[in-house]
């Protein structure tokens, strides 16, 4: 064979091979935009190069795979809907409560999945593997919390709160909110609880989860309900 033939399969070697890389990159890219939805761009921005933010989002992948991720089961699912219910009835009365015991509810929630709690940058990383659409809305929730915490926060943020509360909580059930539940503003429809005391654990027949303090955050605009009027 003559070195001229010779080149010409290495070069074709060359551009086939980069082709290909080519292909595998961009699946792989395509494949995280597509899991990890808003977080990919977050990442992208916070890291500052896409190679560093899909390196970081492979490895959250990684993590969340040797954790003991789990649903909940039917009969779990149904009593935690019933305590969101309960809570979302709540908040006519004590907006501020409402929203603390959504927010202690949505970890218990997440602690009974797998999901670990502690360390609210790594438990955000975690849950951006299966749950990145709905993690801005956990976000946005808990800022207006940190608002009511120093008093700052009107009736109006503390049902936003729970509308953002309640979009993790549906995604962590494996339950969707449809247009009516998410635009009513007369109560969370969708959920029914039982009743819940204002403290960080819930109790289920044969265990206690808890969760920890609460950091507010919340739900849909349509499960949120205003403030009576006399």
């Amino acid at each position: 064979m003559s070195t001229g033939i010779t080149v010409i399969i290495i070069v074709i070697a060359i551009i086939v091979v980069a082709a290909v890389a080519g292909i595998l990159y961009s699946t792989r890219r395509r494949r995280l935009q597509q899991r990890f939805g808003p977080e990919y761009d977050r990442a992208v921005e916070e890291k500052g190069s896409r190679t560093k933010a899909e390196a970081e989002l492979a490895g959250r992948e990684r993590r969340v795979r040797d954790l003991d991720i789990r649903p909940l089961d039917p009969a779990a699912r149904a009593e935690y809907a019933h305590d969101w219910t309960t809570i979302q009835e709540q908040f006519v009365d004590g907006p501020q409560e409402a929203v603390g015991a959504g927010q202690r509810l949505v970890r218990t929630v997440m602690n009974e999945r797998g999901y670990p709690t502690e360390g609210d940058d790594q438990m955000l990383a975690d849950l951006s593997v299966e749950h990145g659409n709905v993690l801005d809305n956990y976000r946005a929730a808990y800022v207006i919390s940190q608002r009511a915490a120093d008093g700052m926060a009107s009736t109006e943020d503390l049902r936003q709160a729970m509308i953002h509360y309640r979009a993790l909580f549906q995604d962590l059930l494996g339950t969707e909110a449809t247009p009516a539940a998410t635009e009513t503003t007369a109560g969370l429809p969708g959920d029914q609880a039982p009743p819940m005391a204002g403290t960080g654990s819930v109790t289920r027949p044969g265990r206690v989860v808890d969760d920890g303090p609460a950091v507010d955050a919340g739900p849909s605009e349509t499960d949120v309900p205003s403030r009576r009027r006399s």
